[in-house]
């Protein structure tokens, strides 16, 4: 299967390579510029753009700017979600909300610095 490339809007490329690399075990591919990055997990390829940077981060035809933040997100998964929620506090990752549990398993969402939500999930 090939893998999967996602793309996110965020304020400071430089601020959230730190974040996707240390916090939550991405690889960085590529940094040619200060407005673009690819980072790598397993399959998933992740496009960070700054608004305004390459054709990515340009404003559409109506003039609405691209920008961080929304519900739509990635879904990671961790083996031990109570241990990595602690162990990411711990070193000042910011959560939207506590663990819940659904039918499949327990999520919870953490932002990276602009905003934009990454899901934690340990399925049962």
């Amino acid at each position: 299967m090939p893998k999967v490339s996602v793309r996110y809007i965020v304020n400071d490329v430089d601020a959230a390579i730190p974040f996707y690399r240390d916090l939550l075990g991405f690889k960085v591919d590529i940094h040619p510029a200060p407005g673009f990055a690819a980072l790598s997990r397993g399959d998933l390829t992740l496009l960070l753009n700054r608004p305004g940077a390459g054709g990515a981060g340009q404003a559409m035809p109506a003039g609405q700017a691209p920008a961080p933040g929304g519900w739509n997100r990635i879904q990671l998964g961790v083996e031990d979600l109570e241990a990595t929620v602690h162990e990411l506090k711990g070193r000042g990752a910011k959560f939207r909300n506590e663990i819940v549990t659904g039918n499949g398993g327990k999520q919870i969402l953490v932002e990276d610095p602009s905003g934009n939500p990454i899901e934690l999930f340990q399925p049962f």
